[in-house]
């Protein structure tokens, strides 16, 4: 069983079908082995790595060759960055404590320049009971020492990002089918079926929307409160919200070498 976090929630509210919640985490043992284990996991994409390192050592049958696959495996991806591990921590978190499942690491994709990109930062299934939801949702990593932040408010803030995601139909076509892509003939394949029957008996508003932000100041509700509060009134029934703020006991400056076990 995964040990708990044992986070301090340090204000939560809620207004019809949006609810809001700041949590602190804290430093120590617990929240270090979140980092180096979950945390890393996703931001490295280690269960593609290994597979993808298995199956072509498997095809380097000579020295030249594994030499040259040696080669490959020294470099460095590209693309670390501190958001970046803000949104593998998103990922992590939201699978602990709301039980929600990815069909894709979104890390595979923001590394490679080419990539077709959903239009959501968050893409995945909530299993509630015998239901299926829909999970999409928007990450923002912010050192902004204003309440609320920058990245909350404007056209490439959270509260517009999560109103399209609810209301831009054809945004959230795009998404499906990146997501049946992703998910046909997988595991997942009969999530994305529960939560499309769901969706679509729904009129196309059964959706679990999440916005997540992750800070490095002390814990105020006025960061989710007044964003949650204009969400609030145009989110409807069946569609849901939660805004999640994720204080760090650290610099976001910070987060690259501590998931990489770096300070303590």
């Amino acid at each position: 069983m995964t040990e708990a976090l044992l986070p301090t929630n340090s204000y939560e509210g809620r207004n019809q079908q949006v609810s809001w919640r700041g949590v602190s985490m804290e430093d120590g043992e617990r929240f270090n082995a979140f980092l180096n284990n979950e945390v890393a996991s996703r931001f490295f994409d280690e269960e593609a790595t290994a597979e993808f390192e298995a199956h072509l050592r498997g095809l380097a049958n000579t020295g030249f060759a594994r030499d040259s696959l040696g080669a490959i495996l020294a470099t460095e991806a590209p693309g670390q960055h501190n958001w970046e591990v803000g949104e593998a921590m998103a990922e992590a978190y939201l699978s602990r404590e709301h039980n929600i499942s990815w069909p894709w690491n979104m890390n595979r994709d923001k590394r490679n320049p080419n990539a077709s990109l959903p239009g959501s930062d968050l893409v995945g299934f909530k299993t509630e009971g015998e239901e299926v939801h829909l999970v999409l949702g928007e990450v923002k990593t912010s050192t902004d020492v204003n309440t609320p932040p920058s990245v909350m408010n404007g056209r490439s803030g959270m509260t517009h990002q999560i109103d399209k995601l609810a209301n831009d139909l054809s945004l959230v076509s795009r998404i499906l089918r990146w997501a049946f892509c992703r998910c046909k003939g997988t595991e997942y394949e009969a999530s994305f079926n529960a939560a499309m029957v769901l969706f679509l008996n729904s009129g196309n508003k059964a959706i679990a929307l999440f916005g997540v932000l992750i800070r490095d100041t002390q814990p105020n509700e006025l960061d989710l409160q007044g964003r949650a509060q204009a969400l609030a009134k145009t989110l409807r029934d069946p569609t849901t919200c939660h805004l999640i703020a994720i204080y760090l006991p650290f610099a976001i400056a910070d987060l690259l070498s501590r998931i990489s076990g770096g300070g303590s």
